[in-house]
């Protein structure tokens, strides 16, 4: 484990430790009820705190608080009194030998202030010593910015537990350490219109985001959360997802501390509708290596995370400035009313590149009625191209018939949004184009998206029409603009159909959980005849077949069985037994099954692989060989995968995975996501694979993965022959290995 972190997780045994016994941490309030537990005891709706104090506090400490000019702390002393100043908090320095900082009286103690604070400020190297005086103080909230703790690597990690485990007991609630001054940036008052929250564990990658105010864009709050020993994450953005006057919520994450609590908050985000748009470093071993050492936090399977933020609507975006122009848009665009997209340019050669990347990017471009395209011939040339994209050829900008144009276009009911490029300034017809798209996006309820070329950036044009209207969604880059109407248009059809899949999760064992318990064995590997059993008691078909101990109970397991049969060694040893000559197909006769046995187990012998038996098994065929398996995530816990199957499985990596729970709409989505899954639609006079049964071992899977997740360290059905369509799917061969 990276970092040596284990100590500082919020685990789920000790969620569900106070969740169950009914036990409230002391301090801020805390939203909803939390008590409901899904199947394995962990909780399924998110613990939300009150972190209206921490942002709005009443009154201050600063402790250890300077007026010294050149010492650190009189900078940040400085910074946090202007703060104050504007939230209307009241500040309080303390320090232990000093009378007054910057006029103001000093207190020696936190516990000697006239007033209960609700955030304190700790300007301290070690803040471990003073958690005690905050506790008995009752102060709410405090911020720790002192480094040296997890992200130093194991010392600084025992340091930080220590950190974690008092304020675990004293009720605070602690943001840091290792966090900096972001909370109490000045925050631009005098814009308009939803706000984006943005979450950093790095604060300068979150400079981009703050520097949106600057182009019109309102920014709320922000929380740097360093190393999370206590707030994290997870924690603010629930918090966000709450506040009315945020419209997307914007986060650079290095490394997730509690997996089911960042799936809790985005669920809560996804049920208000609230757009969480996140770049998530580690998509490279080198950026895993790198955020680690920064952040001193474990960094999940890149493929895992990735999946999960899809399964609960968090958009992941690669860059900063992808970043900056996804979730300005969210924040500000209104939900679309149609899903079409009309790219409308000057310029032939410009309209047809954007046309291409837009469909490219999975945007729909769909063709302009007859109707509409003579409608747009009244202004705009015969010989030009008004189908999608849209050719003006350059003219009716400059007079009455650009702002026609854009109407005429907005006008049809199966355009959700304009797409606009400018290459470059081309004053004046430029000028008039833009005041035509600005006005026009004011009188109407749909995306109007303008892509502004010029390397420059400073035309009036720009600076003042297009930033200065709130309506226009402005971009300097085609595939920035792409990608966030790509986001947009997804995140709407998301929220729109979401069920939360912790409303559906199981809350009490199925009958099938006794059983199955009883088969585990903690710390071994199960023989494929105690994994198949595993697997029958959930209700997922096997071959018919029996395990046997002599040449002849095989031959008289092959009569029942019904021939041709397939042969092989089982045992809790053996994990690949193709490669062992383990395994024997098409056997047809008495003669053939008493050969094979003896073959077998000669072979056992001599590989010194101990067996409990050998199998005779039906023999299935004709049907598409897929992969199920249950692996365990250090973030996650228990994840569910399906992908081609047999060799193919190694050699192709076709696979998709989902973080139980989830419901049947993401298993058929799983298997969308394959390369591969025309071969389950049948191809070359194939019949079409029976999916219906495919989508029910995944869902029976999963259930598995919810009540056995703490002792399966991995199950892994392959191949699973996916009959034709009626035939169901039959586990041909299953590996399970305990915890």
């Amino acid at each position: 484990m990276l970092g040596s972190t284990h100590g500082t997780l919020t685990t789920d045994a000790r969620r569900a430790r106070v969740i169950a016994c009914g036990e409230q941490r002391p301090g801020p309030a805390v939203h909803d009820r939390v008590a409901d537990l899904d199947v394995s005891g962990r909780p399924l709706h998110a613990a939300v705190p009150d972190l209206t104090r921490f942002f709005r506090p009443e009154s201050v400490a600063v402790i250890g608080a300077s007026d010294t000019e050149g010492r650190p702390g009189t900078g940040i002393t400085r910074q946090l009194l202007d703060w104050a100043g504007r939230v209307g908090a009241r500040v309080h320095p303390v320090h232990p030998t000093r009378p007054s900082v910057f006029g103001l009286p000093c207190a020696a103690s936190v516990t000697a202030l006239p007033e209960q604070v609700d955030l304190a400020v700790l300007l301290v190297a070690d803040p471990l010593p003073l958690i005690g005086e905050l506790a008995e103080a009752k102060v709410k909230f405090a911020v720790a910015f002192a480094s040296g703790f997890a992200e130093t690597g194991e010392a600084g990690a025992e340091a930080q537990e220590r950190l974690a485990e008092a304020v675990r007991r004293s009720g605070l609630r602690l943001l840091g350490p290792n966090t900096n001054l972001n909370a109490f940036e000045r925050f631009r008052d005098d814009l308009s219109g939803p706000a984006i929250a943005l979450i950093t564990q790095s604060g300068h990658q979150g400079r981009p985001v703050f520097a949106l105010q600057e182009l019109g864009i309102r920014l709320s709050h922000w929380a740097p959360t360093g190393n999370e020993a206590d707030l994290e994450t997870a924690d603010f953005l629930s918090w966000f997802a709450e506040q009315p006057e945020v419209g997307a919520v914007a986060c650079y994450v290095e490394g997730l501390k509690d997996g089911r609590a960042f799936l809790l908050a985005a669920d809560r985000a996804a049920r208000r509708k609230v757009p969480v748009v996140a770049v998530k470093v580690g998509r490279t071993e080198a950026g895993a290596r790198t955020a680690a050492s920064h952040t001193g936090k474990l960094t999940g399977a890149d493929d895992v995370v990735d999946a999960a933020m899809r399964q609960y609507g968090v958009i992941r975006v690669d860059a900063l400035d992808e970043l900056q122009d996804t979730a300005a848009l969210l924040a500000r665009a209104r939900a679309p009313l149609a899903e079409g997209v009309v790219v409308y340019s000057i310029s032939g050669g410009t309209g047809a590149h954007v046309a291409d990347l837009a469909t490219g990017a999975g945007l729909r471009l769909p063709e302009l009625s007859p109707d509409k395209q003579a409608e747009l011939h009244q202004w705009i040339p015969e010989y030009l191209n008004v189908a999608n994209p849209v050719d003006n050829g350059g003219h009716p900008v400059g007079d009455r018939r650009g702002r026609k144009i854009i109407d005429a276009i907005l006008a049809d009911p199966g355009v959700g949004a304009l797409i606009c490029p400018v290459t470059g300034p081309f004053p004046p017809l430029s000028d008039r184009l833009v005041r035509d798209l600005v006005e026009a996006a004011e009188e109407t309820d749909k995306l109007v998206c303008v892509v502004w070329g010029s390397p420059a950036g400073t035309e009036p044009a720009y600076r003042e029409v297009l930033l200065g209207s709130s309506r226009v969604a402005t971009f300097r880059t085609v595939g920035n603009c792409l990608s966030a109407v790509r986001a947009w248009l997804d995140h709407h059809r998301f929220v729109t159909g979401y069920r939360s899949p912790f409303d559906e999760a199981p809350r009490t064992p199925s009958p099938s959980f006794r059983k199955a318990e009883a088969l585990m064995r903690p710390g071994r590997q199960l023989s494929e005849h105690a994994a198949k059993q595993l697997l029958r008691a959930y209700g997922i078909r096997v071959p018919r077949e029996q395990l046997v101990t002599s040449a002849a109970a095989a031959v008289r397991a092959a009569g029942q069985v019904g021939y041709p049969v397939v042969m092989k060694a089982s045992g809790a040893q053996i994990a690949h037994k193709t490669e062992l000559g383990l395994v024997k197909i098409g056997l047809t006769s008495a003669s053939q099954v008493r050969d094979t046995y003896r073959e077998l187990t000669d072979i056992a012998r001599y590989e010194g692989v101990g067996l409990d038996g050998v199998l005779v098994c039906q023999m299935v065929e004709q049907g598409v060989e897929m992969v199920v398996g249950v692996t365990h995530d250090d973030l996650f816990g228990p994840t569910v995968t399906v992908g081609l199957g047999g060799v193919l499985v190694e050699v192709l990596h076709d696979a998709a995975v989902r973080v139980p729970p989830f419901g049947e709409d993401q298993a058929r989505a799983m298997l969308t996501e394959l390369r591969g899954r025309a071969l389950l639609d049948g191809v070359r006079g194939r019949p079409p694979a029976d999916v219906d049964a495919l989508v029910e071992v995944v869902l029976r899977v999963q259930r598995m993965s919810l009540e056995l997740g703490s002792q399966i360290a991995e199950l892994d059905i392959n191949p699973l022959l996916v009959l034709p369509r009626g035939q169901g799917a039959v586990a041909l061969d299953a590996l399970v290995v305990c915890r």
